[in-house]
């Protein structure tokens, strides 16, 4: 897969607010972000519900706009979506009328490449994604973990420059939603797009990612940023880890402070602060 690499996908944030709703019921969902992600990281946004997660994806994919303060990818202003910019939901939004090979190839029929070359190309990534012999099936003849496989290479197929992951695996099971993070993992290793993964999982946020992003209640501010340097590949036993939990009592006592209260933060050591939650927090 050397020829979807690419360099691109810098992300480069100041002074972001972003404010939803009209008139009296107009609020600030987040307030003065300054972030730069660099090319091919993979990047956790974790937060507790409503704290402007999913407005930040949204405005990376050119869906919202900023209030005040500037989003830049790879130089340019973020001024709406874009292929290059691909976001995977929750929910799959697959085409229950076309095959799971058409549904990957629609972005680029509507680019007009012609059929023959858009069809090997959906092949190509459906390898990619262990759907290889599927592509004839239609999507309601697919497991929930294999729907989200597909809506994953259809985002793929247009080889992004980001891929926006917006809770993609919550709706899953527990064992297929383990399966398609080491699936995504595998992807990324391939591929290294750079990924901006939106969570409230701390399991999920800390064995996916290169760096975790942890955002305050409403207003969402960023109040913590984490450099994780597990080894890869990473499998299920690094969960069970010291260091893992040492870091999820760490996050989940950044995720209980109020606003206005000061935040712990991790000694020299990579050690918890004094008096950690009890064990059965973790």
């Amino acid at each position: 897969m050397s020829a979807m690499q690419t360099p691109e996908g810098r992300i480069d944030i100041r002074q972001l607010s972003i404010v939803l709703g009209q008139g009296s019921e107009a609020f600030e969902a987040v307030r003065e972000l300054d972030c730069q992600i660099e090319s091919g990281q993979f990047v956790c946004i974790l937060g507790p519900s409503g704290c402007g997660k999913s407005t930040l994806l949204g405005a990376l994919a050119g869906h919202l706009n900023a209030h005040a303060g500037s989003l830049k990818v790879d130089g340019a202003a973020v001024s709406g979506p874009s292929p290059q910019r691909g976001m995977v939901f929750q929910h799959h939004t697959l085409f229950p009328w076309r095959t799971v090979r058409d549904n990957v190839a629609f972005g680029l029929k509507m680019r007009g490449i012609g059929k023959a070359e858009r069809h090997r190309a959906a092949d190509d990534i459906l390898k990619l994604v262990g759907l290889e012999g599927f592509a004839e099936r239609w999507p309601d003849q697919l497991s929930g973990g294999m729907q989200q496989r597909v809506e994953i290479a259809r985002v793929l197929v247009n080889r992004p420059r980001l891929l926006l992951m917006d809770e993609p695996f919550g709706a899953l099971d527990a064992l297929t939603r383990l399966n398609m993070q080491e699936l995504l993992l595998d992807i990324w290793t391939r591929i290294r797009t750079t990924v901006v993964f939106v969570t409230h999982d701390i399991d999920e946020a800390l064995f996916l990612a290169d760096r975790l992003l942890v955002m305050s209640a409403r207003p969402g501010r960023i109040i913590e940023d984490l450099r994780l340097d597990f080894t890869r590949p990473r499998t299920s036993e690094l969960v069970t880890s010291p260091e893992f939990s040492r870091l999820k009592r760490h996050c989940l006592d950044l995720l209980r402070h109020d606003n206005d209260r000061p935040l712990p933060r991790l000694n020299p050591l990579g050690l918890p602060p004094e008096n950690p939650l009890p064990r059965f927090a973790l």
